[in-house]
């Protein structure tokens, strides 16, 4: 009897913006090919990312790596053609192997796919910031709407914004929520 292969991770290709429908496809051969053995788990990256869209903060889920699928597989050569032949999977991550001509998939290091883990089943989404410093905007909330002025400072972790208001003929500086101010 053949000895158990350890399930590894390893990284597929697929194209961008296509990676939930590999992976519905890659699920489907799973189980009609009954191979839920060897192939295990089939996971798209994505973190929630809190986007600032007409004054309302919505979660977001966004792909952190577009274009790729984590796969945890026995790697054998019905696994490898099963996954490799999946349609919209344009291959895996591998490397050159001295002595085989076709390079080999080089599974993830275990640390790599923890990181990967804990950062998507992070319960605090990401701030997505649409300012840079230096940027002109419009405020339209406050005692300063309708005021102009330059983003000086971005306090990405508070949903913050420090902007120089010129009044009076002097630069003031005033912490602004994301919620108001606008792009100019």
């Amino acid at each position: 009897m053949a000895e158990e292969v350890e399930p590894r991770w390893y990284i597929l290709h697929a194209y961008s913006g296509q990676e939930d429908r590999v992976k519905k496809n890659l699920e489907q051969r799973i189980t009609t090919m009954d191979v839920g053995d060897k192939i295990l788990q089939v996971i798209v990256p994505t973190e929630d990312e809190i986007e600032i869209k007409d004054g309302q903060r919505k979660a977001v889920p966004q792909r952190i790596f577009p274009g790729y699928i984590l796969v945890q597989m026995r790697m054998d050569d019905e696994s490898w053609y099963i996954v490799r032949n999946t349609p919209g999977v344009t291959g895996f991550v591998s490397a050159e192997d001295e002595r085989d001509a076709r390079p080999k998939p080089v599974p993830l290091e275990q640390r790599e796919v923890d990181n990967i883990l804990k950062q998507i089943t992070s319960d605090e989404p990401r701030v997505r910031v649409g300012y840079a410093k230096g940027q002109m905007v419009r405020i339209t909330d406050g005692p300063f709407v309708d005021f102009m002025g330059a983003v000086e400072e971005i306090f990405a972790e508070r949903s913050k914004v420090r902007v120089l208001v010129s009044f009076f003929g002097r630069e003031t500086p005033v912490e602004l929520d994301f919620l108001q101010i606008e792009r100019v």
